[in-house]
């Protein structure tokens, strides 16, 4: 198929208004026909979108947003029901509760009283070996005057040795009643502890899965659920575009995609935009991305187009919206 190549003649007279807008119009593809020295190219707004959803499945309880309405920054967008979630608080908690009692009690000893009743009978013993040891030296006074036989001497220093090593006994008991639990059981309950933590918050992080908040400022573009359906775990409920997320797409010839970086200015310009609106270049394509089907250019080179992405300052982005056409100059 041969290639339409336009012939540009000298015109004696005006051009009629059709051919006019039609040699218009190729002007405003190409960027190439203004008598000023700036050179336009066309693009489009696009919008990197958040969709919002939880963790958790459930009902979908409430809905705070509509669509077109604006959002603040952690404002709470829907709610899921969470009794399931909140009972699973409640228990955690009260595992956590009872590990860490039981920690508290292994460090601490036996209770008071137990020791007491220990430190009783360590009391009694006392004196029941002090009276022993005074019977015990009577007799012996007494042997040594002949008064008693060497039987009951033996017996006596026997109930005298018997009281010592009794109150030997009760005293290592009360010491051992005072002790907290052994090294290893004292590790053991405090690993306890740390899982019933872990538990604790994992169950509170499912709890507050069922509130989802906006993680920016922006606009709600879509709803997808109504009240009382039931949402799916990783379901997208929220569709919304925070202004930073709004950038602008255009398309350069191969002659001048080398002298675009990150961070040149830029001019945009709309339809019913009041002003024009400031941005600057993020993005630079490495590779051609299309031909246009239609090119006014008598050298090959030109049919390569790169694409160029730019944004706009998180004001100005709010007065453009995804799918809008615009022009782009440089600055």
């Amino acid at each position: 198929m041969k290639r339409f190549r336009p012939r540009l003649r000298p015109f004696a007279r005006a051009l009629p208004i059709g051919a006019a807008s039609a040699a218009s119009a190729a002007c405003v593809m190409l960027g190439a026909c203004s008598h000023r020295d700036e050179t336009a190219w066309q693009g489009y707004v696009e919008g990197e979108f958040v969709y919002l959803a939880s963790s958790q499945s459930g009902k979908l309880t409430r809905l705070d947003v509509a669509r077109g309405q604006h959002v603040d920054a952690n404002a709470v967008v829907f709610t899921l029901e969470s009794v399931d979630e909140a009972n699973a608080l409640r228990q955690a908690q009260q595992q956590l509760a009872a590990a860490s009692a039981q920690f508290a009690d292994l460090r601490t000893g036996k209770r008071a009283p137990e020791v007491g009743v220990t430190s009783a009978q360590l009391a009694q013993a006392v004196a029941t070996a002090r009276k022993a040891e005074l019977q015990s030296a009577r007799d012996e006074a007494q042997y040594r005057a002949g008064g008693i036989p060497k039987g009951q001497l033996d017996d006596s220093r026997a109930a005298a040795d018997a009281a010592r090593a009794q109150v030997r006994e009760l005293t290592d008991a009360v010491e051992v009643a005072r002790l907290p639990g052994r090294p290893q059981q004292l590790l053991a309950q405090a690993a306890f502890v740390e899982a019933a933590q872990a538990a604790v918050a994992q169950a509170q992080w499912k709890l507050d899965q069922t509130r989802v908040a906006a993680p920016a400022g922006g606009r709600v573009y879509d709803t997808l659920y109504r009240v009382g359906e039931w949402v799916q775990a990783g379901s997208p409920v929220v569709q919304m575009l925070p202004p930073q997320n709004v950038k602008v797409r255009f398309f350069v010839p191969q002659a001048v995609v080398g002298s675009l970086a990150p961070g040149r200015a830029l001019t945009i310009r709309c339809d019913g935009c009041a002003s024009d609106v400031a941005a600057r270049i993020t993005y630079v394509s490495s590779s051609a991305e299309y031909t246009p089907p239609v090119i006014y250019s008598n050298e090959s080179r030109s049919k390569l187009v790169f694409m160029v992405e730019a944004r706009p300052s998180v004001d100005d982005a709010q007065r453009l919206h995804p799918g809008q056409p615009v022009s782009v100059t440089l600055r």
